[in-house]
């Protein structure tokens, strides 16, 4: 049977505008995937909609598909994208409306039931991460466009799947695949050199969007447009396949992809195959993400140039002591970063900053009263007083928490082009989630010279947020280094290249297929990327700053 061609246009809310079109026209294409959702998202939706009922969905889909819906029809390309964030509905409902205006037979159905919000008093967005039959059914309805809320970012690519295919809901290895796949290509430009560890290798100033070629047993190959630029090797497939994952067990709603099943092979120029997935039953329980407003926030940032920078910090926390005593706010957290140079020849070079963050439940604990002692030090405290910015009223910001429901707990159903609505079945079975035993270790390299030189001259990595954890997955890029890695990268040794998790949880994970250790430090991230609680909210570079950090390395494979 032929290959099922599936891309990604979008991998963000943000995403480049005029990748749709780029995607239609720079090659063959069956459905195009649009994800706009991450946690972050969901709580910007879930704000603008307090302002607004109307604003519970991506307002840019609809800009981008009035350039294409067109196109997309005139060589039938579907188009599958979970846009509809709060309000799939909705979405759908403006689709309708382009589509008449541009006299266009287009069938829009959409996706719904994931809104548990009403069950949880008090948050903004509460959603259940739905799986991928819901599409499935819209699709092998005959929708050309199919809209949905939250689903796993994977269902993108499985329901298509699973339509054109006919898999039914038990065929875990096929599914499994699929969910890898949907995986590699949920966001975007990051398989094809995007944020990739060893950009360098490729021209990456414009990388293409991501293709799988899925076939029926749920095999793929991961490419992407002819004479589109960044580039696809089994490096950068790595890279994207480690990104926001735990252990072996991927869990979904619709099957459990065994990551250490996953085998990739280079099958020619930006074409990498993916083989060998093993799935299994679903979990019993739906992941729900919710957002809650969790206070208010304010921040300043004091400029501190030359020569003692360190009295110059220590006078300024001295001398706001007395305004944060009068109405101590729940948290306080000084930050002095010493980008400051000796000698500099630039003013900018010379100075530091001190970073002052303070939250509490309450908006005037942390507002003018803190800021107006902030700006009342301007002409009283170190020389070369200045800010970065005026300091504001304080702002509110989101914790994020997922917690977990039957999968009965949500009434997943499939909307079709014709007004019918469609019940999705929950799964047919179901299997808990358990830790898979780590597997042996290889044989470590012979003993060697050793030099001092950063982690990442022999292996690459890729971190982001779940929630407040973070994983770091590093992988090696030869089988010595794997045998190298895996011995001399451990949890402990983890917590001493990265200080801030020497109190956290850190569990290492075993994925040798891939030659990857794959690191999840619990709360690294505190209560989620909306409460901003570190420096790199998503922890998007903590994987770069621990390639950055330096071992004793075999002189063999430097």
């Amino acid at each position: 049977m032929t290959p099922l061609r599936i891309g990604n246009f979008s991998g963000f809310y943000g995403d480049r505008s005029d990748a749709l079109r780029e995607m239609l026209t720079g090659g063959e294409v069956d459905v195009l995937t649009g994800d706009y959702l991450a946690e972050l998202t969901m709580l910007l939706l879930a704000r603008d909609r307090l302002k607004d009922p109307s604003a519970g969905y991506a307002r840019t889909f609809p800009r981008q598909l009035e350039d294409c819906l067109g196109l997309a029809h005139e060589r039938g390309v579907r188009i599958v994208t979970n846009a509809g964030g709060l309000d799939p509905a909705g979405l759908a409902g403006e689709i309708r409306r382009l589509a008449d205006r541009l006299g266009l037979p287009v069938r829009v159905a959409h996706v719904e039931g994931d809104d548990l919000t009403a069950a949880h008093p008090g948050a903004l967005a509460a959603h259940a991460y739905l799986g991928g039959f819901g599409i499935t059914a819209c699709l092998r309805a005959g929708a050309d466009v199919v809209v949905t809320g939250r689903v796993t970012d994977a269902a993108l690519v499985t329901g298509p799947a699973a339509a054109h295919f006919g898999w039914t809901p038990t065929e875990y290895d096929r599914l499994a695949g699929a969910v890898v796949a949907g995986h590699v290509l949920e966001c975007g430009t990051q398989a094809t050199g995007g944020n990739y560890a060893f950009f360098h290798e490729g021209d990456v100033r414009r990388p293409g969007f991501p293709l799988a070629e899925i076939h029926a047993d749920g095999s793929s190959v991961i490419t992407k447009h002819p004479g589109t630029g960044g580039f696809v090797d089994v490096g950068t497939v790595t890279a994207q396949l480690l990104y926001e994952t735990g252990g072996a067990r991927y869990a979904g709603p619709d099957v459990t992809a065994r990551l250490d099943t996953v085998r990739l092979v280079r099958q020619g120029p930006d074409r990498v195959r993916i083989e060998g997935v093993r799935g299994e039953a679903p979990p019993p329980t739906l992941k729900v993400g919710i957002n809650r407003l969790g206070g208010f926030r304010n921040e300043v940032v004091f400029v501190l140039t030359g020569l003692g920078i360190e009295a110059k910090a220590a006078l300024v926390r001295e001398q706001l002591a007395g305004a944060l005593a009068k109405s101590p706010p729940q948290e306080v957290r000084w930050e002095l970063v010493r980008t400051d140079r000796a000698d500099a020849d630039t003013e900018e070079t010379a100075s530091a900053l001190l970073r002052l963050v303070v939250r509490d439940p309450d908006q005037q604990v942390v507002g003018r009263a803190l800021s107006g002692a902030a700006v009342e030090l301007a002409l009283a405290s170190y020389p070369g007083f200045h800010v970065l910015a005026p300091p504001g009223k304080g702002a509110p910001y989101g914790i994020f928490e997922d917690v977990y429901v039957p999968h009965m707990g949500a009434t997943h159903v499939a909307v079709l082009h014709d007004g019918r609505r469609i019940p999705v079945p929950p799964p047919q079975e179901t299997r808990p989630l358990a830790a898979v035993p780590d597997p042996p270790l290889p044989e470590p390299l012979p003993p060697g010279p050793t030099r001092r030189a950063p982690l990442g001259l022999v292996a690459g990595a890729r971190s982001g947020d779940k929630g407040g954890n973070a994983n770091v997955g590093v992988w090696a890029r030869s089988e010595d280094g794997w045998r190298w890695l895996a011995h001399a990268l451990t949890a402990d040794t983890f917590r001493r290249l990265v200080p801030e998790s020497r109190d956290l949880p850190v569990t290492r994970h075993l994925l040798p297929h891939l030659r990857a250790v794959n690191f999840v430090v619990e709360g690294i991230l505190g209560a989620g990327v909306a409460a901003q609680a570190r420096f790199d909210p998503q922890a998007k570079a903590l994987g770069e700053w621990l390639r950055s950090r330096h071992l004793d390395i075999p002189e063999a494979l430097l």
